[in-house]
């Protein structure tokens, strides 16, 4: 199987880097994945686009995951809990009609809204939260944005990616699944409480795990 693994920055997967790479040079190791590839995007949806539709462009692949931290609106999710993205929209991607809001798919320009084409539990793995995001030019740190944004939509976790990743894998049909962990709350910026160190190392943990699966099912 030829997996294709994205994420925004080095940063977010270097343990899982390491560790395949690692694992690759043992001759008698569980996790041979020798047609694992990763790609590094930039931050942000324009980054991602750009990066993901160049590449997928001139590679072909049996899956692609998307790996990365979010934050999160819903304070049942813990801090540095892994979780699968089933659902990710452009949620500023329309127009303002004074204190309403109209999306692109409304104004029939496009679509907002997507979802992956694979599943973890197509993989026999059920035990991972499953969780709605959008994706967002500005992460929310602001009271009165967060209480307009949760009125209009309920989203649980927020990134700059995740609705790029799923429309980049669309448009040229690739299966694709979008795994993230909760590095923060979507609140007044407050980095003292931040867990990103918590939140990419079981997001690695958890990555490593899972391409062992995927390598054994194949």
């Amino acid at each position: 199987m030829r997996v294709l693994v994205v994420a925004a920055t080095e940063l977010e997967v270097l343990s899982l880097k390491s560790q395949v790479e690692t694992q690759k040079s043992k001759k008698d190791s569980r996790l041979k994945i020798h047609d694992f590839e990763l790609l590094i995007t930039g931050v942000g949806m324009v980054a991602t686009a750009f990066a993901l539709g160049k590449h997928l462009a001139n590679h072909q692949y049996d899956l692609v995951i998307n790996l990365g931290i979010a934050g999160s609106f819903d304070r049942s999710i813990e801090l540095g809990e892994v979780v699968e993205i089933i659902e990710d929209s452009f949620s500023e991607l329309g127009a303002e009609d004074d204190k309403n809001f109209i999306t692109i798919d409304q104004m029939g320009f496009g679509e907002s809204n997507f979802k992956p084409s694979a599943r973890l539990y197509d993989f026999g793995l059920t035990h991972i939260r499953q969780v709605t995001a959008i994706t967002v030019n500005t992460v929310h740190g602001n009271e009165s944005s967060i209480k307009t944004l949760t009125s209009r939509i309920q989203p649980q976790l927020e990134s700059m990616e995740g609705a790029a990743f799923f429309y980049g894998c669309k448009q040229v049909g690739v299966p694709c699944l979008q795994i993230r962990a909760v590095s923060n709350y979507a609140e007044k910026r407050n980095r003292d409480a931040w867990q990103i160190g918590l939140a990419i190392k079981n997001l690695n943990s958890f990555a490593a795990e899972f391409l062992e699966k995927v390598v054994r099912n194949t």
